[in-house]
């Protein structure tokens, strides 16, 4: 009798820890939300062409928002501000001085140059 218990709690066990893993497989994800190219009439003193975009990132905690704005077009590193999004993005205006990204909210966020120009 304690055999085949053992076994359930095994099987149990087993079926619960997958589930886990594939929960865990899909977390934590992230998804671009708006992206914007530097325009041809804006240089840096880089050289580079740089790129900003909104990104999502959920996880079993929730979620969160980030700009990131980089040289980076998969986004792996670059100057990253935490911010919280109640609109979708409006405009995005690229200038010698920096990126100023507008909501339809209202809200602007503006990252000066220096912030994201040589890799930052």
């Amino acid at each position: 009798m304690k055999a085949p218990l053992r076994l359930l709690g095994a099987l149990v066990l087993g079926v619960a820890l997958g589930v886990a893993l594939s929960v865990a497989a899909c977390w934590p994800r992230s998804e671009v939300l708006h992206r914007s190219a530097q325009p041809p009439t804006v240089a840096y003193g880089d050289g580079s062409s740089h790129l900003l975009a909104l990104v999502r990132r959920s996880s079993l905690l929730g979620e969160s928002h980030e700009i990131v704005v980089g040289r980076d077009p998969s986004l792996s590193y670059g100057h990253r501000v935490g911010i919280e999004v109640s609109g979708p993005v409006r405009a995005t205006e690229w200038t010698d001085s920096g990126v100023r990204v507008s909501f339809g909210t209202g809200h602007e966020l503006f990252v000066p140059a220096e912030r994201f120009v040589g890799g930052r």
